[in-house]
């Protein structure tokens, strides 16, 4: 065997206790949501907005909870990330809350249907995934005074969904640990094939570029405490579980009207 070759395997070798997640507590997901990732057509952003923002008082007329919302920065092609509450198909779309959506819309002048039809208009590109995360009341409360959105979407490996869960949580734990912000984890239902989502949210872009400035010494005993062999591992251990791995940052907006 060459020298390159022995190298290679003892590297291997070296890593492979890192890239193997622990066994962690994965907390229940009693709550489905509806992320609809949106790509505005050339020049249109301005009136998509206009029209999520002039649709609003139908929003809250129908029932529906408000969602929440992320303008792109910098990351994946979509400018705007809509993440629509919905609690269980049964309930949300069981046959009254159709019925009260359908007659909100009526009663504005713009049906449902004209309404969609005229976000077409503004949109080049779309894309939605159903998935399970933490409870409504939960998410609310974490996004609460935050104004900037980390989001990773992660495609698993064949047999690594599980896998991939328990190290989000366990990279969650391992940020809270060196004094970032826990993560919020998302799991697939159905839709489009993002297997697991993670949002983690900051106060403000000092906040987010401040804790890039974590010590290598505290770094390290946050990733053991976690589960991990060293800092350097967690992303090793993401990384041998997935396909696909899309990161964005954007900021929470309101599209309240004004």
């Amino acid at each position: 065997m060459t020298s390159f070759r022995l190298v290679v395997l003892a590297s291997f070798l070296a890593l492979r206790p890192a890239i193997a997640p622990a066994q962690v507590d994965v907390p229940p997901r009693p709550e489905l949501y509806k992320f609809v990732m949106i790509q505005a057509a050339p020049g249109k952003l301005p009136d998509l907005l206009a029209a999520y923002r002039d649709r609003a008082p139908v929003m809250a007329a129908n029932g529906d909870e408000a969602p929440v919302v992320v303008r792109h920065s910098q990351g994946d092609r979509w400018d705007l990330l809509v993440i629509y509450p919905i609690g269980s198909f049964t309930t949300f779309y069981s046959p009254e809350r159709m019925a009260r959506r359908d007659a909100a819309g009526k009663a504005s002048g713009v049906t449902n249907a004209a309404f969609q039809d005229r976000l077409y208009q503004f949109i080049a590109w779309h894309e939605d995934v159903f998935v399970w995360g933490p409870p409504l009341a939960e998410l609310r409360a974490y996004v609460q005074g935050q104004s900037v959105a980390h989001l990773e979407m992660m495609q698993a490996m064949a047999g690594q969904h599980d896998a991939l869960t328990r190290q989000r949580h366990m990279e969650s734990a391992f940020n809270v640990n060196r004094g970032r912000p826990r993560m919020l984890v998302f799991t697939h239902q159905e839709g489009a094939a993002w297997d697991v989502i993670t949002l983690d949210a900051w106060k403000d872009w000092r906040q987010y570029g401040e804790a890039q400035m974590v010590s290598a010494d505290v770094s390290d005993a946050a990733a053991k405490k976690a589960g991990f062999a060293t800092a350097d591992a967690v992303g090793v251990a993401m990384r041998s579980l997935i396909n696909t791995h899309h990161d964005t940052l954007g900021t929470f907006i309101s599209i309240a009207p004004r």
